[in-house]
C-alpha cells in the first residue's frame, strides 16, 4: 500500500453559492481522513457574470471567455490561500490540489464539457501541483462526465448497510447506488436549481429557506405530470444533465402563485428522485442526502414520505455534507496522480474504467 498524501480539493457547483475548499489525507483508495473545510462566496459581480454566461449556451460553448476564466481561476486560488492561512497550513504540507473548476457548459452527447479553470496559472500562483480537467477524458471517451463522486462515496461508505443510496441535492440531483458489489450512478433530474431561480425571479431571494414557501403552497398536479413526462426520466443510466436542462419546461409554473409555483417545483425534484428507483437493482434500505438541498425541510420530509425508508442527512454517519464534493476532488486528484480510475462504465457510461485529470506541475527550486 502506498503512503497517503495530503491534498486539498476545491469545488464550485452549479448553484455557484461558494467555492468550497477541503483537506483530505488519502491513498486514493481505502484510506480517507477528512480534515477541515471552509466555503468562500464568489464576489457577487463574478457570480452574476457566470450566471449570464451559463444562461447563454452558445456563448458558454464557443466564446473563449479568457478574462472570465482568469477571474474564476484567481478566485479559486485566493480561496485556497485564505484556507491555508486560516488553517495554518504551509505549502509544503500539501502534496496536491484538485480543482474542479466552474462548469459553464455540459453536453456529453456531443462529447463536450467545459469547466472554466486554468491549471498552470493556479499551480504557478500557489506553488503546488494541481490536477484539473477531471471530466474531459471521460466525455471524450463517450461517457457522461458526471457524476464523479461515486468512487469517493464507495470509499466513505465501507461498512455501512447495503444497498445504500447517496443523494446529492445540488443544482442538479444525482445518486450513487452502492450494492453488494455494484456502484451505479446517474443524475436523477433537477434539485435546487429550478427552485432557486424561481425564488430569485419572483422574490429576489437566493433560495427557499427551509422549504417554507414550498410547504405553504399547493402542488399543481397537471403541471407536475407534464414535467415528469420528459423522456429523460425513462432513459436508462448512466445519464447526466446540464443545470439548465429543464428551465424552459419549468416556465409552466409561471402562471402560478409564488407559493404554488415553489410547491410544484419542489415536488418535481422529489418525484424525479423517486423515479430513479426504476434504474437500480433493489430498493435501498437507506438514503443519505448531501448538498444544499438536505437543508430544505420540505425536500427531506417529502422524500421520506415517498420512499418509505430512512432519509437522513450525511452528517448522521459522520460525513460533512457541505464539504463532500470538495473532499472528493482531493481524493480524485490523488487517484489521478496514481493512474487510478475516476469513473466506471456503471457510473458515467465510459466503455472501461477511465482515468482522468490533467496534472499541472508547480515550478520547483529558484
Amino acid at each position: 500500500m502506498t503512503s497517503p498524501l495530503t491534498a486539498v480539493g476545491i469545488m464550485s457547483g452549479t448553484s455557484m453559492d461558494a467555492i468550497d475548499v477541503a483537506l483530505v489525507r488519502t491513498d486514493g483508495e481505502a484510506v480517507v481522513e477528512a480534515g477541515p473545510a471552509r466555503a468562500y462566496p464568489y464576489a457577487p459581480a463574478l457570480a452574476a457574470e457566470l450566471r449570464a454566461v451559463i444562461a447563454d449556451a452558445d456563448r458558454a460553448e464557443h466564446d473563449p471567455l479568457d478574462a472570465l476564466e482568469r477571474a474564476v481561476t484567481d478566485a479559486h486560488v485566493e480561496a485556497v490561500e485564505r484556507f491555508m492561512a486560516e488553517e495554518g497550513l504551509a505549502r509544503e504540507a500539501l502534496a496536491l490540489a484538485g480543482f474542479h473548476g466552474q462548469t459553464v457548459f455540459h453536453a456529453p452527447a456531443r462529447r463536450l464539457t467545459r469547466q472554466l479553470f486554468d491549471g498552470p496559472r493556479a499551480a504557478a500562483r500557489l506553488g503546488i501541483d494541481v490536477v484539473h480537467r477531471f471530466r474531459h477524458a471521460d466525455v471524450a471517451a463517450g461517457g457522461q462526465g458526471a457524476p464523479l463522486v461515486p468512487l469517493y462515496h464507495r470509499a466513505l461508505a465501507a461498512g455501512l448497510p447495503r444497498p445504500l443510496m447517496v443523494l446529492n441535492l445540488g443544482g442538479v440531483a444525482n445518486v450513487t447506488y452502492l450494492g453488494a458489489e455494484e456502484v451505479i450512478a446517474f443524475d436523477t433530474g433537477p434539485a435546487s436549481a429550478l427552485l432557486d431561480d424561481f425564488m430569485l425571479r419572483r422574490r429576489g431571494e437566493a433560495f427557499d429557506r427551509d422549504g417554507a414557501l414550498a410547504a405553504s403552497g399547493r402542488v399543481d398536479a397537471e403541471i407536475l405530470a407534464g414535467l415528469l413526462a420528459h423522456p429523460f426520466f425513462a432513459e436508462p443510466p448512466p445519464k447526466s444533465l446540464d443545470r439548465n436542462a429543464f428551465h424552459r419546461l419549468a416556465s409552466a409554473v409561471d402562471p402560478l402563485s409564488d407559493a404554488d409555483g415553489a410547491a410544484t417545483l419542489a415536488a418535481f425534484t422529489v418525484e424525479a428522485t423517486v423515479a430513479g428507483l426504476a434504474h437500480v437493482p433493489r430498493p435501498p434500505v437507506r438514503w443519505l442526502v448531501t448538498g444544499g438541498g438536505r437543508l430544505n425541510a420540505t425536500f427531506m420530509r417529502r422524500l421520506a414520505a415517498r420512499l418509505g425508508v430512512p432519509v437522513d442527512p450525511v452528517e448522521t454517519v459522520g460525513w460533512d455534507g457541505d464539504a463532500l464534493e470538495a473532499q472528493c476532488f482531493a481524493y480524485l486528484a490523488v487517484r489521478s496522480l496514481k493512474g487510478l480510475a475516476l469513473s466506471l462504465p456503471s457510473t458515467t457510461g465510459v466503455p472501461r474504467p477511465m482515468c482522468g485529470g490533467v496534472l499541472a506541475r508547480a515550478a520547483r527550486g529558484g
